[in-house]
């Protein structure tokens, strides 16, 4: 859907509004005219300060963004109950030493349950939208959507039982319902700890890169944020089609970890100093985003290539950090 002319305006809500990937789909949203409520708890997992930069234009662009803890079920009553979709992109994310099993099953786990009980209480919501992660699928994420997931982090784990609990409000038939598994999503506002960040940070700054052992070698569907709004937003106007389904989104096409360094050497043009550290545990060797399902529904289709999407992000960089 590229505009209202289809249906209207519609009233959406979209939790972690002021993430990455969020604020880039409530930017896309408000722009295509539609009524477009974030909420975010503004947590301290990365600097709040960041955050309220990521929001900055969706707000001057006459978005309401509000403070909302999903863990704490009253402070979704001060919503109002007359969404017509529902795009959940709240979680503790990433795998993380600082992280306890407890963050991730407070962010990803109960605070879906209590935003799925919101979500019954809108009767004219036409779906939600819960947003997963290519991390469910364990070490090796090349497989298509039959796959039996075997995730190995308790990222992974909580995300995937996050995902079971959408899916069955969906076939009890209580809301419509859909989940999209995610692949490796970079560009402007990735996250300060993910590799493009913290790659073109050090090519900046003239810091060592913290290269985990062996990292090098992985692989990943590196795949651009704005290809990646472009798929969450083509579900609107499909909810017969995927309700009660789950969809990968994300390239076709992987890439090494030394590849992207090679990649952000060339654009900045300078050599960058890596340090490697020991290896992360749960971390994936290998993913391929298999995209047949959301071709097929969805006419999905990433174009972006990956030199041309580090460009866009190294030239955020330059306009947000580089004058400060």
């Amino acid at each position: 859907m590229d505009s209202v002319d289809k249906q209207g305006p519609l009233k959406i809500l979209v939790t972690g509004a002021a993430g990455f990937i969020g604020s880039h789909l409530a930017d896309k949203l408000s722009t295509l005219g539609h009524e477009v409520t974030g909420i975010d708890n503004f947590s301290d997992y990365y600097d709040p300060v960041l955050k309220q930069l990521n929001v900055a234009d969706f707000v001057n662009n006459r978005g309401t963004i509000e403070k909302i803890d999903l863990r704490n079920a009253e402070a979704l009553q001060t919503l109002p109950a007359d969404f017509d979709y529902i795009f959940h992109l709240a979680a503790q994310s990433g795998i993380s030493a600082t992280s306890t099993f407890e963050d991730y099953f407070s962010n990803n786990v109960v605070a879906t349950k209590n935003l799925l009980d919101f979500s019954e209480k809108n009767k004219g919501l036409k779906l939600l939208v819960n947003i997963s992660t290519s991390s469910v699928y364990g070490f090796n994420a090349s497989f298509d959507e039959n796959k039996v997931p075997q995730p190995v982090s308790y990222y992974g784990v909580s995300k995937l039982t996050a995902e079971q609990l959408v899916l069955s409000y969906s076939r009890k038939n209580s809301i419509k319902a859909c989940s999209l598994r995610l692949f490796s999503v970079y560009g402007p506002r990735e996250r300060p700890e993910k590799l493009y960040s913290l790659l073109i940070r050090s090519g900046f700054n003239n810091t060592a890169f913290p290269l985990y052992e062996n990292s090098e070698k992985h692989s990943r569907s590196f795949t651009y944020v704005g290809d990646i709004i472009n798929g969450l937003i083509s579900v609107i106007g499909k909810e017969e089609l995927v309700n009660n389904e789950v969809i990968n989104i994300g390239s076709p096409y992987e890439t090494t970890t030394q590849e992207g360094i090679d990649v952000v050497e060339k654009l900045l043009n300078k050599k960058i100093t890596i340090h490697k550290i020991p290896p992360r545990n749960g971390d994936q060797l290998f993913t391929r985003a298999l995209i047949d399902k959301a071709r097929s529904l969805l006419q999905y289709e990433p174009l972006t290539r990956l030199e041309e999407g580090i460009k866009a992000q190294i030239e955020w960089y330059k306009q947000y950090f580089e004058s400060r």
